[in-house]
């Protein structure tokens, strides 16, 4: 799922430089690795350069607000009278409900990055996408990486730097 906001009259190509926020994390009991912070920042800074900005520590023209969510999620099922077997009461008393059944555990997590114009402190673009998180370590970067790109592909290209690579 992604979620974008633009301000009206955002234009990226009227920005040179960016430095990033204070990163906030919400793991809900849920442990996020540092690494994974450490690989949006460079996934996010990657794609801005790409875009003709430079990073900054010094008063930088853009402000990049990131967000982690990460939450422990249970997946269930509706039981089924043709699949699952009715329950004996006693007596010879066999009934069926329909109820939920625990399936699995998954992880999923939502990343955000808002822009925010430092001189007027405003949000000039913001979005956000949520994906369940995979099991694997590796497959967790391939996740940041096309999560972070599919969110900067919704950039509005205006002015004179082209939002492609």
């Amino acid at each position: 799922m992604l979620n974008t906001q633009t301000s009206p009259g955002f234009n990226l190509g009227s920005y040179q430089t960016f430095g990033f926020m204070e990163v906030k994390a919400d793991s809900s009991g849920v442990n996020i690795p540092s690494e994974y912070l450490a690989s949006l920042q460079r996934e996010v800074a990657s794609q801005l350069k790409q875009r003709g900005l430079t990073q900054t520590t010094t008063e930088p023209d853009l402000l990049v607000n990131l967000g982690v969510v990460v939450q422990e999620k249970t997946q269930t099922r509706q039981t089924d009278i043709r699949s699952d077997p009715p329950y004996y009461m006693g007596q010879r008393r066999y009934t069926w409900k329909s109820k939920e059944v625990e399936v699995g555990r998954y992880k999923e997590g939502t990343i955000s990055v808002h822009l925010v114009d430092r001189a007027r402190n405003e949000l000039v673009w913001g979005s956000e996408a949520e994906s369940v998180i995979p099991g694997k370590e590796g497959k967790v970067q391939e996740r940041i990486s096309a999560g972070v790109e599919k969110l900067f592909s919704s950039i509005p290209v205006t002015g004179g730097v082209s939002g492609k690579p």
